[in-house]
């Protein structure tokens, strides 16, 4: 058994640790909410730039001049993972979700035969998926200097994506994220992004306005649709954050609230030790004195 010194060490490293947890836990809360505005009003912009693009995209469907972005290589072998996570961990779930989710999908396509590359953006990603796709990871960008995610951040990480698909290095690109939905929900996401996925009109939703197009809808689609590309990204890079900082104050409230019950038992067991040890020292005094 452990002695009432030992005891009260461990009880006061225990309360150090729910100091910290409780302080990361605030940390997280003040900077949730900057992110979550962030996420959430990045949304409708790209929202109704999808449907821009489905819209323009419906009036060039099968025209020979479609912009690849679009219209795709004409085959679907080798595929991009864009696996996007945190730099940091103590999140719970939330970079190791993501990394199942990609993974998962990596395995179903090698399983059909196709070639899987991974970009990965963030160090958590990163570090999991080496374990078993190190070969495969053809790119790896690191977030950790950037204080404030901008726009320019995804542009730079559709640029090097781009430069990959007119070399000819992939067919299909996928992007992984956690869309954010409350503290307690973040929802690991797969997205195509290259070829697009043009979302089609319900079957009984009203007939869309016609519009003409100047300049054509091709040259159109070549300017919006790189553009779109970065959009995206900057959407789950905004998503992701939001997430990181809902699964971390979840989880350092959960991990305060599993110190505070550690304390309450171990102070217990320290308080019933010390009762015994006093207990015991008196029997021995009250047999001394009764033997003299």
């Amino acid at each position: 058994m452990a002695s009432l010194k030992d005891m009260r060490v461990r009880i006061a490293s225990t309360k150090a640790t729910q100091k910290i947890t409780k302080a990361m836990q605030m940390v997280a809360a003040s900077k949730l909410r900057r992110a979550q505005n962030a996420a959430e009003a990045a949304r409708p912009y790209a929202t109704k730039m999808d449907a821009v693009i489905s819209n323009i995209a419906a009036a060039a469907n099968g025209t020979p001049g479609a912009p690849a972005l679009l219209a795709g290589t004409g085959k679907d072998q080798v595929h991009l993972l864009l696996v996007c996570t945190g730099e940091r961990g103590l999140s719970g779930a939330f970079n190791s979700s993501i990394v199942r989710l990609a993974r998962e999908r990596a395995q179903s396509l090698l399983a059909q035969g196709k070639d899987v590359k991974f970009f990965c953006v963030g160090r958590k990603g990163y570090e999991q998926l080496r374990r078993t796709f190190e070969s495969r990871i053809v790119e790896h960008l690191d977030l950790r200097a950037v204080r404030q995610l901008g726009f320019v951040n995804a542009e730079d990480i559709a640029q090097k994506v781009l430069a990959r698909f007119e070399a000819g290095e992939f067919d299909v690109c996928t992007l992984f994220y956690s869309r954010f939905q409350s503290v307690i929900a973040q929802i690991p996401t797969a997205q195509q992004i290259i070829p697009l996925e043009v979302t089609a009109p319900a079957a009984n939703a009203a007939p869309s306005t016609s519009y003409e197009y100047e300049p054509e809808e091709d040259q159109i689609l070549g300017s919006l649709l790189p553009r779109n590309l970065a959009v995206q990204i900057f959407r789950a890079l905004l998503e992701n954050n939001a997430s990181f900082y809902g699964a971390q104050m979840s989880a350092m409230d959960s991990a305060t609230r599993n110190a505070g019950e550690m304390i309450r038992k171990q102070t217990l067991t320290y308080n019933r030790t010390r009762q015994a040890q006093i207990t015991k020292e008196l029997i021995e005094i009250i047999s001394g004195a009764e033997a003299v």
